[in-house]
C-alpha cells in the first residue's frame, strides 16, 4: 500500500512543475525506478489513474525506466550486479556489500502542453 503515498508525492511534484511551466496538460511522465525500490509498476499505474482524476495529469501516460541493482564489496571494492539476491562478491566471495544503485525512484522528465 505504500505505492499510494508514493504516487501522491509524485503527482504533487508533477503538478507543481507543470504549474511552474504554465502547462495546461501533462501528457507523459517518465519515471526511474530502481530494482530494490520496492515499487510495483502495476500499483503505481492503478493509484495514478485514481489520484490524477480531475487534474491536468488525468490522461497522462507513465513510462518506466528500471535501474538494476548494483553492489559494491566493502572488502575488495568490486562493483557487481547480484544474481537472485546473492550478495556474495564474485571477486572475494565476501558478503560485506553496500547498495550503490537500485533504490532510485524519481521523475526523470515530463511532457506537457
Amino acid at each position: 500500500m505504500h505505492e499510494q503515498s508514493i504516487v501522491e508525492s509524485l503527482l504533487a511534484l508533477a503538478l507543481e512543475n507543470a504549474e511552474k511551466a504554465k502547462a495546461s496538460r501533462i501528457i507523459r511522465i517518465y519515471l526511474v525506478v530502481g530494482e530494490y525500490s520496492g515499487v510495483l509498476e502495476e500499483a503505481v499505474d492503478f493509484y495514478f489513474s485514481f489520484l490524477s482524476k480531475n487534474t491536468i495529469a488525468a490522461d497522462a501516460s507513465l513510462f518506466y525506466t528500471r535501474i538494476p541493482a548494483q553492489l559494491r564489496c566493502r572488502n575488495c571494492d568490486r562493483i557487481f550486479t547480484p544474481e537472485k539476491l546473492d550478495f556474495h562478491c564474485p571477486g572475494c566471495n565476501e558478503q560485506q556489500v553496500e547498495i550503490i544503485a537500485g533504490r532510485e525512484l524519481y521523475i526523470d522528465s515530463m511532457e506537457v502542453e
